[in-house]
């Protein structure tokens, strides 16, 4: 069984308008359009409807969740490398390595292996691979995750690690063999945020070893295999205000301090090294810099005397910094400082207020949730013919028929403008109300005759009518007019 299909030629535009296709996904409402027929196989035969006012509401190759969702990875492109999407997928701070993704990269890594060549990413091959993340996918490219411009994040953080590079203070261990052997020139950071977007810098592929930073990461092994209630009936929480390395019960017989050097003795064993040479790590959160960490970074931290430095800003991201040079008191130079520049630049400090600290940023703060913010954005691509822009906007669940304060519409900006691509995008994707009064009493069509763009009218006309019809027939039928995919729902 085969079947007909008709396909516009690439380059065909409208007789005698002189414009080429826009290439911009979505069915053309012209009586005259150039085609080609081709046989198909098919399981059936299938009939076109050819009404092109009918037709103009047909769900288009960019209508959709996914659709939308790939238009805007590929900022209209219909097809692109796939070291592209993986570039846009790092921006967002997702990694091909994340576990989530592992059906998505087995399934690109089996078509660049299935091809001779290089292998472009089309609306057939995203939705293979893609199609069961589209979720996840959605909220990194809408920017929902805790750092909704990561990619910015990642270069502040890159920034500060050049700087804490020149720290060239501090010694390495040598009290334990296996801390000697480390250069003092090694210095690396990485950080995971709660959603999962990663960023690692520095000599992130070396190993070495934790040392003290292993102890809360016991401690909740220790929780969550016994429980915490079971856990505290042999190890105290309360800080002690004794030393370290001070071997002291409470009076209930609990050993003082969950930090303190002997408490991981109750979990586990310690390494080989440690016992030959029966030194005690002198290295500790709760003490590192002379107790003045706690007021300069007021975040949650672990040192090691490896140089490790393991920090938690909650609710945000882990940050684990390491570089053997360590300081008097046996805290790593270079993580110290990381942290220390960290809060002086981003508002995570426990005590930061933005009302005060206004020279701090906050990575978790998203721009344009104000909705002056999004009116202005969105009738400046409009304006701009920027269409890109207006598909990230319609993928965040904007209102797309927002109104200015003389009541006019993105749809009113593009037809002004002659901005036919827009103007298609705006009415065969997001459906948007194409009879909106501003105030002057002027509609997107009105615009578009005053400033003599002919094609966009005969856009908008053939739109007015598929719109009636619809209003009519949801009348009728009960319910609304049909927008762009609930993506709320999804996510």
């Amino acid at each position: 069984m085969h079947r007909l299909r008709a396909l516009r030629l690439p380059g065909s535009g409208r007789p005698g308008s002189g414009q080429p296709s826009s290439g911009q996904p979505g069915f053309g409402h012209t009586e005259a359009v150039r085609r080609v027929f081709i046989l198909r196989p098919a399981c059936r035969f299938t009939s076109k409807i050819t009404n092109p006012i009918l037709n103009f509401h047909s769900k288009p190759a960019s209508s959709g969740v996914e659709g939308m969702l790939f238009y805007t990875i590929t900022d209209g492109k219909d097809q692109v490398p796939i070291s592209y999407f993986i570039s846009a997928l790092r921006k967002t701070g997702l990694h091909p390595s994340d576990p989530r993704l592992k059906e998505c990269m087995e399934n690109l890594q089996q078509a660049v292996n299935d091809s001779a060549g290089e292998v472009m990413m089309d609306r057939e091959l995203f939705h293979r691979c893609v199609g069961g993340n589209i979720v996840l996918l959605i909220q990194a490219f809408r920017k929902k995750f805790i750092i909704p411009e990561f990619d910015v994040f990642a270069q502040k953080i890159n920034e500060i690690y050049d700087r804490v590079q020149k720290q060239d203070d501090g010694t390495v261990a040598d009290y334990i063999p296996q801390l000697a052997k480390f250069s003092p020139e090694l210095w690396g950071m990485s950080l995971c945020t709660v959603d999962g977007q990663r960023h690692s810098v520095g000599d992130t592929k070396q190993p070495f070893c934790l040392q003290s930073c292993v102890k809360p990461l016991q401690y909740a092994i220790a929780v969550h295999e016994a429980g915490t209630e079971h856990i505290h009936r042999y190890v105290g929480m309360e800080p002690s205000g004794l030393k370290f390395n001070m071997l002291s019960l409470d009076d209930e017989g609990h050993i003082e301090l969950l930090i303190l050097q002997h408490w991981p003795l109750l979990f586990c064993l310690r390494f080989q090294s440690e016992k030959e040479t029966g030194d005690r790590n002198f290295a500790i959160g709760y003490y590192m810099k002379e107790k003045k960490v706690s007021y300069k970074v007021g975040l949650p931290a672990k040192s090691g005397v490896s140089g490790a430095v393991l920090l938690v800003i909650p609710n945000v991201m882990g940050v684990m910094c390491w570089s053997p040079p360590l300081d008097r008191v046996g805290n790593s130079v270079r993580g110290i400082h990381f942290c220390q520049e960290l809060v002086s630049l981003f508002n995570f400090h426990n005590y930061d207020n933005l009302r005060h600290f206004v020279k701090k940023q906050d990575p978790r703060r998203q721009d344009g949730d104000d909705r002056n913010k999004s009116v202005f954005n969105l009738m400046f691509a409009a304006y701009s013919g920027d269409v890109s822009a207006l598909r990230r906007f319609a993928l965040s669940s904007m209102d797309m028929d927002l109104q200015d304060y003389d009541s006019r519409t993105a749809l009113h900006i593009a037809a002004a403008e002659g901005h036919i691509d827009v103007v298609k995008f705006l009415t065969e994707t997001c459906k948007v109300d194409p009879f909106v009064v501003d105030r002057w009493g002027n509609l997107p069509v009105d615009d578009a005759l005053q400033f003599g763009h002919d094609e966009v009218v005969k856009v908008l006309k053939d739109y007015q009518q598929v719109y009636r019809q619809q209003e009519v027939q949801q009348h009728t039928e009960g319910g609304h007019l049909p927008k762009l995919d609930n993506i709320e729902g999804m996510v």
